[in-house]
């Protein structure tokens, strides 16, 4: 009797065989996840893995340990308000179909928000909220084939990392050397006697030899090049797969026939260095990695509490027990327990909700949240993980692929069928003039020409220069931004903030003398604010701190609480309530306490060092633009430093800043924003590259493209010309590439060319380029400075 296999699992299904859909099922469980795939149209899923899940009763109680609240807590990145985020480790991603389903997710269980694959990691992270559980989860992956691997030890997830292909490589070896000693008679001319009366013993070695090589050393190759074809995509393991059954098929037909010994030292030489390639190639990409270290040069500070005072430190500086200052608008760095303050959180940035969260003294916060209103003490519990926040801020990014990215897709997509055509001609050709020379010309080719130049040329350039440009100061999103900054044409800078700075920057008070209360009143409530001229006053006020309640930030505007029952107001004439009587002639802050004007603060404006050169460099290219919050008391000094093609915007809201840059952009203008961040999100958020300018506060914020270290402002050209200068680069590598691609098929074609040398030069191209691209982008950052 034939036993029938379940479509799902793969399990004989000779019990309780449940049939849906004219297919057969072991169980109702394996039925009930294909109804899942097939009513979210996910049915293509069989096309890529054949029985790729697991039955329920094979992981029924598997995971029984997830149920533990202390463990699912040590697994989770996330978890509040019914949200949570873990990420998971599994080891079974390896190809496109993989990244596919696991980012499809949300179509399986409506309790899962959303998934993102990792797959150079290997890891999954998954957002769900409470109509499933960690377990449930984590069970619904291994059903469907994606079982994760989970190490309790210190609750991190521990990457067991598979040794196969060492052994393939090992196997590759050991038969290549044997099959080329088994040879050695006929690389010598005609063998003895002897010999040739033990040359059949030795071609039947070379053919077992080469059973594990092909069908497992391989194997990896034709598995992609069917799952490619499935998906009706020709990808490169295609025509390799073709170029090794080609040898392996003719070599057999010569041993079974006995017309010849065929080409078994070829074959198995050539899967070995291809394997041995693709290992040089994986450990050359790691020594080049451009994993960025986020903690050596992200630039983002926050406030912290030393004895009773505020230290300003970088966030990687942060230890456990800690206690951390939060202002309005600012994003906690890390995971703590609340110390004062009330908390009211949005997590949108983490989870996508825009749904405030309110906290008290003693509840835990995780990571990611943007405190809104006044600020808040909280004790870290958990030291900063840059790669968690910038792994947020990117997520938040939805751009179009760059033109760069578009030209690598479209070359890779016609590549294959290039290459198959020039394959056919050339063995329709040699068929005419060589018959012998068919298998080696056509596995050549099949084997020399690979687009994976072209592929990592982009992508390890950019990275590379995301990794400098970190290094130097200026720190990128993602790579799309490199693209852009080399393509903008107008660029808005704001002013209070931005061209000037805050540490060296004076003020006098003029109007009713305040008490020290009022003073203790005046210093509190700026301190819960973000704003330059709040963070000014806060540092040069001495005076003592008192709890404000009510505390409320009109953004743009100004600031107001509630202390001992009176309302104090901090901020600009209107936001007061007063009508000015006089022009002014500086930038002013305001202070009324119960409607009664009491005076204000007259700020100098400290403009930064040498900025002024920085914009007339930047004219020489780009449209300057002055965007301020502030009156134009400044617009006569400006203008005669700045270039006379520079135009300029003052009383300008937050509002109007968007507007201004939406105005350029219906010119067909790409714009840049450079702002604190603060009063410019809008602004930074509409423009093609935002940029936040860092400066003793936390800026992290989604709304830009980029961070710059408030020191290196100056250097904004030199980031451009290298920005510029990196585009050039990929383009000549993209040169290179085809023209190696164009060579080594001259010479396949040629039949000049062995598939064994082939095999060699193959990885080595990819190499070089990424070689070259790491290399001059290096040398182009020396101009840096």
């Amino acid at each position: 009797m034939e036993e029938k296999s379940c479509y799902h699992c793969g399990d004989v299904a000779d019990q309780d065989i449940v049939v849906f859909d004219e297919k057969i099922f072991c169980c109702h469980g394996c039925k009930t996840v294909y109804e899942i795939f097939k009513d979210n149209d996910l049915t293509a899923y069989y096309d890529f893995e054949k029985n790729p899940g697991l039955t329920p009763d094979g992981i029924k109680g598997k995971y029984a340990f997830l149920n533990n609240a202390t463990v699912v807590s040590k697994l989770l990145d996330f978890q509040e308000d019914g949200i949570e985020i873990v990420t998971l480790y599994i080891p079974k991603i390896h190809c496109s179909s993989c990244v596919w389903v696991l980012e499809h997710l949300q179509k399986l269980n409506d309790g899962i928000v959303n998934s993102r694959v990792h797959f150079s990691k290997k890891t999954v992270q998954v957002t769900y909220n409470n109509k499933i559980t960690l377990q449930q989860l984590v069970e619904l992956l291994a059903m469907i084939g994606y079982d994760p691997y989970i190490s309790l030890e210190d609750g991190e997830k521990t990457k067991n990392k598979s040794k196969s292909s060492t052994y393939k490589l090992a196997i590759a070896g050991f038969a290549f050397g044997n099959s080329m000693f088994l040879s050695f008679p006929d690389y010598f001319g005609k063998p003895d006697v002897w010999l040739a009366h033990y040359q059949p013993l030795f071609v039947l070695l070379m053919f077992l030899f080469s059973l594990p090589v092909v069908f497992y050393a391989a194997n990896d190759y034709f598995i992609s090049a069917y799952k490619g074809l499935r998906k009706r995509i020709l990808n490169i393991d295609v025509p390799i797969s073709i170029g090794v059954l080609v040898l392996f098929l003719r070599s057999s037909y010569e041993f079974f026939s006995g017309t010849g010994q065929g080409y078994f030292d070829s074959l198995t030489g050539l899967i070995f260095f291809l394997l041995l390639g693709k290992l040089f190639q994986q450990k050359t990409y790691d020594f080049l990695s451009f994993e960025r270290d986020f903690k050596s040069y992200f630039p983002i500070a926050i406030s912290t509490l030393v004895k009773g005072k505020e230290v300003v430190v970088p966030v990687n500086e942060i230890q456990i027990n800690d206690v951390i200052v939060i202002r309005n608008e600012e994003v906690i760095p890390t995971d703590g327990v609340v110390v004062s303050g009330h908390p009211t959180l949005d997590y949108s940035f983490v989870t996508g909700e825009a749904n405030l969260i309110e906290k008290q003294i003693g509840d835990k916060v995780f990571a990611g949240g943007k405190q809104q209103g006044e600020s808040i003490s909280l004790k870290v519990t958990k030291t900063v993980d840059q790669s968690y926040l910038t792994k947020l801020w990117s997520q938040n990014s939805y751009e179009k692929p760059s033109k760069l990215t578009n030209l690598t897709d479209a070359v890779s997509q016609y590549f294959t069928w290039g290459l198959l055509l020039i394959t056919l001609v050339s063995a329709v050709y040699w068929f005419q003039v060589d018959k012998s020379q068919i298998v080696n010309v056509v596995t050549s080719i099949l084997i020399v020409a690979c687009p994976c130049a072209l592929a990592l040329s982009a992508p390890f350039a950019f990275g590379n220069v995301l990794r400098i440009l970190g290094k130097k100061g200026f720190y990128l999103k993602d790579s799309t931004v490199i693209e852009k900054i080399a393509h903008v044409q107008t660029i808005f800078f704001d002013k209070t903030g931005t061209l000037t700075t805050r540490n060296k920057q004076e003020f006098t008070y003029e109007g009713e003398v305040m008490s020290d209360e009022e003073l203790s009143m005046v210093k509190s409530l700026v301190r819960n604010s973000n704003h330059p001229l709040s963070r000014t006053l806060f540092k040069k006020i001495k005076a003592n701190l008192l709890e404000v309640l009510d505390f409320n930030e009109v953004e743009g505007n100004g600031i107001r609480g509630i202390f001992n029952q009176k309302m104090v107001k901090v901020g600009s004439a209107n936001f007061i309530g007063i009508s000015k009587n006089e022009i002014e002639t500086e930038s002013r802050v305001y202070v009324s306490i119960d409607g009664y004007l009491k005076g204000y603060f007259k700020f100098g404006n400290q403009y930064r060092e040498d900025v002024f050169n920085t914009l007339k460099e930047l004219s020489k290219h780009h449209q300057i633009n002055v965007l301020s919050g502030d009156n134009d008391a400044s617009k006569n000094y400006l203008e005669n430093q700045l270039p006379s093609t520079t135009q300029f915007y003052f009383n300008q809201s937050p509002q109007d800043k968007l507007e201004q840059v939406k105005a350029c952009q219906q010119k067909n203008q790409s714009v840049m924003m450079v702002g604190d961040g603060l009063n410019d999100a809008g602004a930074l958020l509409q423009s093609e590259v935002g940029i936040a300018v860092a400066e003793d506060v936390n800026v992290f914020s989604p709304a830009s493209d980029a961070i710059i270290d408030a020191s290196k402002i100056n250097i904004i050209p030199a980031y451009f010309k290298f920005c510029k200068a990196s585009l050039n680069v990929v383009k000549v590598s993209f040169l290179l590439s085809i023209l190696y691609n164009v060579i080594g098929l001259y010479f396949a074609t040629s039949g000049a060319l062995t598939p064994l040398i082939a095999a060699i030069l193959m990885p080595l191209s990819s190499i070089t380029i990424v070689v070259f691209v790491t290399v001059v982008t290096n040398l182009l950052a020396k101009n840096i400075k």
